[in-house]
């Protein structure tokens, strides 16, 4: 039960804080039985600071009487210092089951039908029960702290009240915001989420990636000089002056900023649009104790500013255990307690289970109430009894009054949020496709030509590789020899082109894969964008190094002099060098990973290598192989280079004496099967190839963004 000195505070819908004691008393909360409406928010939202505004839609209010102001109760709007609406986040009754609902349905229609058949009946499957009637309040001005051990219930609970639950789970119970229930699309445009992992391009500073994601995340009616001014506020505010112009970093690549001001700037990447509701997924993950305390600070920080925040966190010190306003300990997937921390070591202390003085609260909590593996049994007869008496409490009661206000006044509102929210303009986008395709062009260029050591690789190896054939070929002559040789270095060139441009690209979608399902799943850019920005942004390399590389050996060994074929040949060359790197494109977009990537980037490329009409001749290939061979790029630029080189020559000098000596340009391409006429068709292919293999490349990676 709770004391008499906490009942005052149990009482009534208006609390105080900043008495100057530290029970960390709640705000002036306004919830007196009066759901905020959409209509109130849409004015604070519009009129306020202007950074965010619902996914750029018009709110419209309930109810229908006259200017779509919205009937029905008396409404509070609840405002910050600085003009944003504050957000009371409630949800109760939740409950988790692991099992697809819909799925396991089926699947018992299914073994039921199978059973009605054969005469079998089977035995339905068990469904895990991993949240349990979970009730709680989040208030503004406060930041929530969920602690629990491992498995019990933290992230499940998080990802919840985030509508993040994966595929293979069922959800149900009521969430609201301000007493009006809201689903994924609402709960998404009014909070921020601040996950677990920082993933960033490791090559931008800290200024550019706030500016991409100020581009890219604000209202795209919001001018560009107010976006600029925003990230100069945040960066301020989060204290990321020092190292604004520093590198973010690549681990074991780029040395960067420090993990510390790593999470501050994923705190500083989702407040940029300054939303009224947070959550942080273990912000202290993989901190010292001086960090965490810094990073916590910061989240602290942020709800004296009227912000509702609420994170999970695992074993905190006492220093950042004293930082929170609210704690809510999970247990066996069920509430233990919902209070100020104070509060939590009174009530523990009323249940024969005081904390030590000099032993860390937190870690107290959560050893009290994890499951021991040689004492299962007891460990939940202390959970179960310790969650009952929290329910049974005044303060437990107090909670779940609170829960179920809003629910309990409007349980069905005349509209759901997110018909408000997307009433108008049903795009999850928040800029336009002009917009996000200049932001992301930006950013990958960035990060292309940010990368000089990988660039200056590159030319060195197609220099190395250039010269190297120089030392080889050096000046063929139009004779019995000079025929093989030339046409096995027009064939190596192709080769190398070939094997040097898939595996310069095989790794660029897999490898920034979850940077791009996080940032697309969160409404900042669409897949074509982020595949045509990629793709342009490395285009001028892929342009220049092949130039250079035929253009070294070309005269040196003695290919065909006139100019035009030469710019023939460097046509060619560049136009096979990007059928290959459009080739990677699709192997990385198929692969989840870069070592996938790379274990089927050779396999998949050796037989079209086979029917380049070097090692087997063309009218030699089986009929069964014949589609292969024309989805084969070696096959149409080895002919197209051919032609180019041969054609026109009428007079090749036989030096030994035998009768398989070519003695034109001619015979030399009916020897291989190839055709003169063949040449302007072979460079319209090679132009198909390029399109269709980042056409299904570009699929490839759309179907990932469905999967997920």
């Amino acid at each position: 039960m709770v004391s008499e000195e906490q009942a005052p505070l149990l009482e009534g819908g208006t609390r105080r804080k900043g008495s100057g004691n530290s029970l960390h008393d709640e705000p002036n909360h306004v919830y007196d039985g009066a759901p905020l409406y959409l209509d109130e928010l849409s004015k604070e939202r519009g009129n306020g600071n202007g950074y965010g505004s619902f996914n750029g839609s018009p709110v419209h209010g309930h109810g229908g009487d006259g200017d779509g102001g919205g009937g029905g109760p008396p409404r509070d709007t609840i405002l910050s210092p600085m003009g944003n609406e504050r957000l009371v986040y409630s949800w109760s009754d939740v409950n988790v089951f692991s099992g697809d609902e819909q799925r396991g349905g089926a699947l018992q229609a299914a073994r039921s039908l199978w059973g009605r058949c054969t005469g079998r009946h089977g035995v339905a499957p068990h469904r895990k029960h991993i949240l349990k009637s979970v009730f709680g309040v989040a208030y503004p001005g406060e930041l929530l702290a969920i602690m629990g051990s491992s498995g019990a219930g933290k992230t499940t609970l998080l990802n919840t009240l985030t509508f993040r639950s994966g595929n293979g789970v069922s959800v149900t119970g009521r969430r609201c915001v301000n007493g009006v229930r809201v689903g994924r699309n609402a709960v998404a445009a009014l909070s921020a989420y601040v996950q677990q992992d920082d993933l960033f391009i490791g090559t931008l500073t800290v200024r550019e990636h706030l500016v991409f994601q100020a581009l890219v995340r604000m209202d795209r009616h919001i001018p560009y000089a107010r976006r600029m001014r925003r990230v100069d506020e945040v960066i301020q505010e989060l204290a990321l002056a020092k190292c604004e112009n520093t590198t973010i970093g690549v681990p074991g690549r780029v040395k960067g900023i420090s993990g510390g001001e790593m999470k501050r700037l994923s705190f500083a990447s989702e407040v940029l649009t300054d939303p009224p509701l947070m959550f942080c997924d273990e912000p202290t993950s993989g901190l010292d104790s001086f960090m965490a305390q810094n990073v916590v600070s910061v989240l602290a920080g942020m709800a004296r500013k009227g912000k509702t925040v609420v994170c999970t966190i695992h074993q905190p010190s006492s220093e950042v255990f004293s930082l929170f306003d609210k704690v809510l300990l999970m247990a066996e997937g069920r509430v233990a307690f919902l209070g100020a921390p104070d509060h939590a070591c009174r009530f523990f202390s009323q249940l024969g289970a005081g904390c030590p003085s000099n032993y860390n609260p937190a870690d107290f909590f959560v050893q009290l109430l994890a499951v021991v593996p040689t004492r299962e049994e007891s460990c939940r007869q202390t959970i179960e009894m310790v969650c009952d008496a929290f329910q049974r409490s005044e303060y437990g009661l107090k909670v779940q009054h609170d829960a179920d206000a809003g629910s309990d006044l409007l349980a069905k509102p005349p509209h759901s949020w997110e018909e408000d929210l997307f009433l108008v303009d049903t795009s999850p986008y928040k800029a336009s496709w002009l917009a996000q395709f200049r932001a992301v062009l930006w950013r990958s260029t960035l990060s292309v030509f940010k990368e000089p050591q990988l660039i200056k690789v590159r030319m060195l190896q197609t220099i190395m590789v250039a010269l190297m054939i120089v030392l080889i070929y050096y000046g063929q002559s139009l004779d019995q020899d000079g025929v093989m040789n030339i046409n096995g270095v027009l064939f190596i060139c192709l080769t190398n082109m070939t094997f040097q441009n898939v595996f310069a690209v095989i790794n660029v979608f897999c490898a920034e894969l979850p940077i791009f399902m996080r940032e697309h799943l969160n409404g900042m850019y669409r897949a074509d964008v982020y595949f045509l920005c990629k793709t342009l942004a490395e285009t001028p390399v892929f342009l220049v190094l092949p130039l250079l590389f035929i253009s070294l050996p070309y005269y040196l060994i003695g290919l065909n002099p006139e100019p035009a074929r030469f710019f023939l040949a460097c046509l060619v060359i560049v136009l096979v060098a990007n059928v290959a790197t459009s080739f990677g494109y699709l192997i990385s977009c198929i692969s989840n990973s870069v070592s996938m990537a790379l274990s089927i980037g050779p396999p998949v490329v050796i037989p079209f290598m086979l029917f380049g009409g070097f090692f087997l001749n063309n009218d030699s290939v089986p009929s069964y192989f014949k589609w292969l061979s024309y989805l084969s790029w070696f096959k149409y630029g080895d002919e197209a280079l051919l032609i180019n080189q041969w054609q026109g020559v009428e007079e090749i000098a036989c030096t030994r004496g035998n009768a398989t000596c070519p003695r034109t340009g001619h015979v030399v391409l009916e020897t291989l099967s190839f055709h003169e006429e063949n040449f302007w068709i072979d460079i319209v292919n090679l132009g198909a190839l390029i399109l269709a293999f980042r056409f299904f490349a570009f699929l490839a990676l759309l179907s990932k963004t469905f999967r997920s």
